[in-house]
């Protein structure tokens, strides 16, 4: 007989099967197979991810780059528009200062008049002079220039002009305003006009 008896021997295979044992791929569930299949597919989402991050935070750091850009723009804007505040003040407060010297002038000359017109100074026409000096002066001080007060100061050649010189024995007269010749005028911080005043000096008493 061409096929084996049940004494013991093996029954011939099935023609067309494979007598190989399966292998764990081919015998593996689906759901397995897809989950080894995950990491491959995962691959090129984590790269997506990882360039989308990096674009992120180079686009965060430009918009620093450009809030701190603009913050010292608005600062060196508001700067200018200050230093020209300030320029624009100082040209007014020239021009004041210009004008308000004239009127100093006429002020001079109307002092001049007073102080020569004797007892006439207490007249009507000295009286009524005297009220026009008056009123100029206080035009002027109305627009913030202030008269210098000088006389018992030590003398400042920033404020005032030495015109005469007056000698004293005492020592610590040397070189204090006696006597203001003409008055001296100041805007603010700026001197428009410096006073004209006598000087001490002093000289040590000869000896006897």
């Amino acid at each position: 007989m061409n096929g084996h008896t049940q004494n013991g021997k093996h029954e011939q295979a099935p023609a067309g099967e494979s007598t190989q044992p399966a292998t764990p791929e081919a015998s593996a569930p689906p759901e397995e197979a897809a989950a080894q299949q995950e990491p491959a597919a995962a691959a090129p989402g984590d790269a997506e991810r990882q360039r989308l991050e990096t674009e992120l935070e180079a686009t965060r750091r430009r918009l620093d780059e450009l809030a701190r850009a603009y913050q010292t723009l608005d600062k060196d804007r508001e700067e200018f528009k200050q230093r020209l505040t300030r320029e624009r003040e100082r040209m007014i407060d020239v021009e004041r200062g210009n004008v308000a010297v004239t009127v100093l002038e006429a002020i001079d000359e109307l002092d001049r008049c007073l102080s020569m017109s004797g007892a006439e100074a207490n007249s009507s026409l000295g009286q009524g002079v005297r009220m026009i000096r008056d009123g100029l002066l206080a035009k002027v001080q109305a627009t913030g220039i202030e008269r210098i007060q000088v006389v018992g100061q030590t003398y400042d050649p920033n404020t005032a002009e030495a015109a005469d010189m007056e000698i004293t024995p005492q020592e610590d007269h040397d070189q204090r305003v006696v006597a203001e010749i003409r008055a001296g005028y100041r805007l603010k911080d700026r001197i428009i006009r410096p006073a004209r005043v006598k000087v001490a000096k002093y000289v040590p008493p000869a000896q006897a």
